[in-house]
């Protein structure tokens, strides 16, 4: 199991805009997004790498992607983003509580639900979605596939009021269990990576049983 410490920064406001230039004035490690869990069926592996940090209050993330072509088809939250080029964060906050999916696609249209197992999910509900701030290299506005090499980024701010099955006030000192991934389902290759390994026979992110270990400084 990987294990990942989840640096504070002090500041108060801010944009998702503004997140790639403030992990790199605080030097906010990056991680790879590249176990290719079911090589057989699924061999691609485009470059993915990931930073997270947090500011008591809410959560902040950046993803830096490079792959052969791009697909934005879903621009309404709570759509089928995993079929478009896609960068994911699973995060159980207690055993207890079930998990959240946070998945976004390369131009931030989000799907954030809660639950227990893949059949057992429940959306959240729109207001809160609503204040998940995004920043996409790309633009928001939904296209179809682009061929070619291409390069993006994803940038979110996820207020702790997203968990919204939790009273989350404060995440300093909290162990989270989580992991990171990259798909695109209906890309034109279509490819499905973690940053922690799952073992089972096909493609399933929807597995607690093999997230990784988050402890928030």
């Amino acid at each position: 199991m990987k294990h990942l410490e989840v640096k504070r920064l002090d500041c108060q406001q801010v944009k998702a805009a503004e997140v790639p230039a403030l992990f790199k004035t605080e030097k906010v490690e990056y991680h790879k997004i590249d176990t290719v869990d079911w090589e057989a069926d699924y061999p691609y592996c485009p470059h993915v790498e990931f930073a997270i940090a947090h500011k008591g209050d809410a959560i902040m993330i950046h993803y830096r992607v490079e792959e052969d072509s791009v697909r934005a088809v879903s621009g309404n939250d709570l759509g089928p983003v995993w079929e478009d080029s896609c960068c994911e964060f699973f995060v159980s906050p207690d055993a207890e509580g079930g998990y959240y999916n946070l998945e976004a696609n390369c131009i931030g249209t989000v799907l954030l639900c809660n639950g227990q197992s893949r059949e057992d999910r429940t959306p959240a509900p729109v207001a809160l979605l609503g204040r998940i701030d995004r920043w996409a290299s790309l633009g928001r506005t939904p296209f179809d596939t682009k061929n070619g090499a291409q390069a993006w980024e994803l940038s979110l701010v996820v207020p702790v009021s997203s968990f919204f099955r939790h009273h989350i006030v404060d995440l300093s000192g909290l162990q989270m269990r989580a992991n990171f991934y990259k798909c695109g389902d209906k890309t034109s290759r279509p490819h499905f990576l973690s940053w922690n390994p799952i073992d089972v026979p096909s493609p399933d992110f929807h597995r607690p049983d093999f997230f990784g270990q988050l402890a928030f400084l």
